[in-house]
């Protein structure tokens, strides 16, 4: 991720008679050329983030030869144990970028200065804490969602097939590195607690005995089928017979083994937590957790702000539900749709958005269902971001097992695609950012627009409006109580005994289904406030945005200009919008 402020200028300009209109023209030359250099560099720093590694690159970039991109990485990234090296490196990030003067570059390249060295100063700052990083997270860490994105791995050509096989036998040195990273963590009294290592070993256990039945055995081969079809690709029977085999000998020598060897190196790892409650807990835990909180959001409110702001949203969001209780007629069944396919789902979501929102680009769109031995260990649903010069293959994944009826596989279907996240990245990358737009992820923008939009959704479905009032405002009520645990568990020190009280302040009993949250969030900080605090200050920029705007304003306008500014911290879009 990169960030940054804006550097004050030392140009003096005298205005004297005579020389004034030299000394604009003078000025002008100069930042058309610092214009020049700066996006030279950025481009630059472009291509040196993208080919960090395999998966970056071609996620990132269908043709990687037009941003004069030449060799694929072969490797899965690298991990670093070395805080100082990383610190030193966001120090010189800083550095080269201040070379630059603000002052004399164009708007948008004024934003890009800002965006870069907020990231950049982020990065900085949080480099001592690099080992309280989780890379193994339950449901969200690398071992879950890596060969989710290998299945999705585009064989755009004969080259990419080979790239992609050489990745399955770089797995166990990536994991090996990542274990390292683990050992780290025990040595610095950092590692996580023996019931959420559990949930990991039983993952990559889960993972490795699934034997020939392995999905990346079928996408691979249904990859390989669409590539055969390419008429420009001469790809013989007989080389397709042989790298169905060379897959199959590479999952068996290569991918198996790297999960077995990371839930037995993880089991021997077993008993080093020295903390089984939040982050408060560990030395400067919470000044981690301030920062992680920072950089998650993009909101710049402090934590007790952010607690103020959930509680009193909460309040509001509770007396709403009250008001429209003697409207509410029985709760919605588990059918309400006639036709409940994803496919159509989506088409009705894209016309109930219009003259509220702008028009999205035409895009393509496909849902797919997570594997049914996955669904205990992978997310709800995730949106695969495509790369920004293919954004008309988009690919939402939802995961049946959290889908309970009809209204939840709309509601998501509506927060990972329309006006969701698919919605977000199509129409912001069909305005043609810069490329180093596409690496300034702001993930409470990313996250707090998805869950905005989900909200909204309630109001599109075919229910009463007190129904869907009661719903939106009863599911904003479950995030924000999470939200507040998360920053009670990781700020507060809120112990599990102190977590099941608070639940149970707000009629929510079950003792077991609290411990369930309680350990999700001890697993993943700040996770939860991606989307509520990202959510919420949407809601307050819209307040803002209508006082400000007065009879200019409309939803359209304001989900224009949001949108078209793309993601971004909050305190730097507001100043975009207003």
């Amino acid at each position: 991720m990169f960030h940054f402020s804006r550097k004050k200028s030392a140009l003096i300009v005298v205005i004297l008679t005579g020389v004034l209109f030299l000394t604009v023209l003078f000025l002008s030359q100069c930042a058309r050329d610092e214009n020049a250099r700066f996006e030279d560099y950025t481009d630059a720093l472009f291509r040196q983030e993208v080919s960090a590694n395999a998966i970056t690159l071609h996620y990132t970039l269908k043709n990687p030869s037009l941003h004069r991109i030449y060799d694929m990485p072969l490797s899965l990234g690298q991990v670093s144990t070395d805080t100082d090296a990383i610190g030193a490196a966001a120090e010189n990030a800083l550095a080269y970028l201040h070379k630059y003067d603000p002052l004399n570059l164009s708007p948008e390249n004024q934003l890009i200065y800002n965006l870069l060295e907020n990231s950049f100063s982020s990065s900085r700052d949080m480099a001592p804490f690099a080992l309280y990083e989780e890379p193994l997270s339950p449901l969200t860490g690398t071992q879950a969602q890596l060969p989710v994105l290998l299945s999705e791995y585009q064989f755009y050509s004969l080259s990419d097939v080979r790239t992609y096989l050489r990745l399955l036998k770089e797995m166990p040195d990536y994991y090996d590195a990542i274990l390292d990273f683990e050992r780290a963590k025990a040595d610095a009294g950092l590692f996580m607690s023996d019931a959420r290592a559990e949930a990991v070993i039983e993952e990559c256990e889960a993972f490795a005995a699934m034997g020939e039945s392995h999905y990346l055995h079928e996408t691979f081969e249904g990859r390989l089928k669409e590539l055969m079809m390419n008429d420009e690709e001469d790809l013989s029977q007989d080389t397709y017979e042989q790298l169905i085999a060379e897959n199959a000998r590479y999952i068996e020598e290569h991918v198996y083994p790297a999960y077995e060897m990371m839930a037995g190196e993880l089991r021997n790892l077993l008993g080093n937590c020295t903390n089984e409650h939040g982050l408060s807990y560990f030395p400067d835990g919470k000044s981690y957790y301030e920062l992680l909180v920072r950089e998650a959001t993009g909101s710049e409110r402090t934590i007790l702000e952010l607690m103020t702001m959930a509680y009193e949203q909460i309040v509001e969001d509770m007396e709403g539900m009250q008001a429209v209780m003697d409207e509410m007629s029985d709760v919605a069944d588990s059918s309400i749709f006639e036709d409940s396919n994803p496919a159509s789902i989506l088409a009705s979501l894209k016309d109930a958005i219009a003259g509220n929102f702008p028009e999205p680009p035409s895009t393509d769109i496909s849902v797919k269902y997570v594997e049914e031995s996955l669904e205990d260990f992978l997310s709800p649903a995730f949106y695969l971001i495509p790369a920004i010069d293919n954004l008309k293959e988009n690919v939402i994944y939802i995961n049946p097992k959290h889908m309970s009826d009809d209204l939840t596989l709309f509601t998501t279907l509506a927060h990972e695609g329309y006006p969701g996240h698919m919605y977000q990245t199509t129409y912001f990358h069909s305005l043609s950012p810069a490329p180093i737009r596409c690496l300034l992820r702001c993930d409470g923008y990313v996250e707090g627009w998805a869950t905005y939009c989900e909200m909204m959704s309630y109001y599109f479905a075919p229910v009463s409006k007190a129904e869907a009032t009661f719903l939106q405002k009863n599911a904003s009520v479950m995030l924000g109580l999470y939200a507040l645990a998360d920053m009670g568990i990781h700020y507060k020190g809120w112990t599990l005994s102190d977590t099941i009280d608070f639940f149970s302040d707000y009629g929510i009993y079950d003792a077991g289904a609290v411990s369930e949250i309680y350990d999700l969030i001890l697993g993943d900080p700040a996770n939860y406030l991606k989307y509520y605090v990202g959510y919420l200050e949407f809601l307050e920029l819209k307040k803002e945005a209508i006082a400000t705007w007065g009879e200019e304003f409309s939803q359209e306008r304001f989900h224009r200009e949001v949108l078209t500014a793309g993601p971004m911290p909050f305190w730097r879009l507001r100043e975009e919008m207003m």
